[in-house]
């Protein structure tokens, strides 16, 4: 059995991608039928020598169908030129038929592909400082200043404490805010050492796990060390989702805060060398 497979890298096979300010050149042949393709239904071609009708005369003849996205044409003369002014989605595309012995037998035309935008970050490092600060001051606004904290949605654990148990350390989530127009949750806590040797964390460290997603930190006010037997408090917080979207986390979610801190371990003294002076022990004695 014979079979026979077109692939787009067919020489008479050929994509183009539609511009306005580009004329397309279109080898047709005398003998062969080259099918024009546009992503959608064409509105109207405006031509030059150019017939529908077999028995009238012209250099190309057109086959195409009111509401089609696509029409027919071949040469019907040796070494003739002429253009045809596809109207389509509000523009019109110039092409130019060229008879020819080598033609394209399908020519279609493409938008082109959509670039996805750069997204700019929607909240610069400054402002994630402000909204810091912002957090901090959060009980001296609320009183004197009720006007600037009026868009924060605000929750205290200090009447149902959150503590997240790990083996050397806890956390205790005290408080959140959210800043909606930002996106952005800010956590203030408190690490807590269970242990009697300094432990170390890397103020950058912070993540968030809602449900089944995580959320790293956006930025961060920690100082790195949690005393033996003591407490450090913390500030964290977070922005958007990993991808670039809202999180729109709402603050009656059961926040489960990720940090790893471990213990510092003591400098190891390097062994004595004997000097040239001090004899070596002897096994013997």
């Amino acid at each position: 059995m014979l079979s026979f497979t077109a692939t787009a890298k067919d020489k008479a096979i050929k994509e183009f991608v539609l511009d306005e300010r580009t004329v397309y050149s279109i080898p047709v042949s005398t003998n062969r039928v080259t099918t024009i393709s546009f992503p959608g239904p064409i509105s109207a071609m405006d031509a030059a020598q150019v017939t529908v009708d077999p028995k009238k005369p012209g250099a190309f003849q057109i086959a195409h169908s009111q509401g089609s996205s696509f029409f027919s044409v071949r040469a019907v003369g040796r070494k003739t030129v002429t253009n045809v002014n596809v109207r389509w989605n509000k523009k019109t595309y110039v092409l130019e038929l060229v008879e020819s012995y080598e033609p394209l037998l399908s020519v279609i035309f493409q938008l082109e592909p959509e670039h996805p935008a750069i997204v700019e970050p929607r909240v610069t490092p400054g402002r994630l400082l402000a909204l810091l600060d912002k957090a901090k001051s959060y009980p001296l606004l609320k009183l004197y200043h009720p006007d600037a904290v009026a868009a924060v949605e605000y929750r205290s654990f200090a009447n149902e404490p959150r503590i997240l148990d790990n083996t050397d350390y806890a956390i205790q989530v005290e408080e959140v805010f959210r800043f909606n127009p930002e996106d952005t949750l800010v956590f203030r806590v408190l690490l807590k050492s269970k242990t009697d040797r300094e432990l170390r964390f890397s103020p950058n460290g912070f993540s968030l796990r809602v449900g089944d997603r995580t959320y790293p930190q956006s930025i961060s006010d920690a100082g790195g060390v949690i005393p033996a037997r003591g407490e450090a408090p913390a500030y964290f917080a977070v922005t958007g989702t990993p991808n670039g979207g809202r999180n729109d986390i709402s603050l009656k979610n059961d926040f489960f805060v990720i940090l790893e801190a471990k213990p510092v371990e003591p400098p190891q003294e390097p062994p004595v060398e004997p000097t040239e002076n001090e004899p070596l022990p002897n096994e013997d004695q």
